[in-house]
C-alpha cells in the first residue's frame, strides 16, 4: 500500500472512529456506573491494526482520543480516554499474535478489561482514594461484555472488507 493511500485510509478510519465516539457519548450509559460505555470506536482500532499495522493504528487512536476530548469531552475525558485507550491498545498489540482473525472477540474482551483498568487507575490518581476500586467488578464485567461485542463487530467487518477485497 502506498503512502498516500495509507494516509487516506488512516484519515478515514480516524473520522469514522471520531464520529462513533461522539455519537456514543450521546447515548445514555447502560448502567448508572461512571465509565461504563459500549466502546464502539474500538472496533475501528482493531480494524486499523489489522489493515494498517500497529504504529498507524496507534496514530489513529491518538488522534481520535485528542479530537474526541475536544469535540465531546473535557480534560477528564482526555485523561480517562488516554489511560484506558493506551492500555487497551497495548493489550491488543500484545495479544493479536496469539489469536486469529476469527478470535478478535477474545482480543477485544481482554482490551475491554485493560481499558477499564486504565480508567480506574487514572481515576485513583485524580480522586486520590482507592474507594473507586468498588466500581472494579462492574467495570470488569462491562469491559468483557462490550469487548466481546465490539470484537465480533470488528471480526465481521474485517471479514466483509476482505471478501470485498478492500
Amino acid at each position: 500500500m502506498g503512502k498516500t493511500k495509507k494516509l487516506a485510509l488512516m484519515a478515514l478510519l480516524t473520522a469514522i472512529a471520531l464520529t462513533i465516539f461522539v455519537i456514543e457519548n450521546q447515548i445514555p450509559a447502560p448502567v448508572p456506573v461512571p465509565g461504563v460505555k459500549l466502546g464502539l470506536a474500538n472496533i475501528i482500532t482493531l480494524i486499523a491494526i489489522k489493515l494498517l499495522g500497529k504504529r498507524e493504528a496507534g496514530a489513529v487512536l491518538l488522534v481520535r482520543i485528542l479530537m474526541g476530548a475536544m469535540f465531546a469531552g473535557s480534560p477528564s475525558t482526555l485523561l480517562f480516554s488516554a489511560a484506558g485507550g493506551a492500555l487497551a491498545y497495548l493489550v491488543m498489540c500484545l495479544t493479536l499474535r496469539f489469536f486469529g482473525d476469527d478470535q478478535l472477540w477474545i482480543v477485544s474482551a481482554l482490551a475491554g478489561l485493560a481499558h477499564n483498568a486504565g480508567q480506574l487507575a487514572a481515576c485513583m490518581l485524580v480522586v486520590k482514594t482507592p474507594g473507586v476500586l468498588a466500581y472494579g467488578p462492574v467495570l470488569a464485567a462491562s469491559g468483557v461484555v462490550t469487548g466481546v461485542f465490539t470484537g465480533f463487530a470488528a471480526q465481521f467487518l474485517l471479514k466483509a472488507l476482505n471478501k470485498a477485497k478492500l
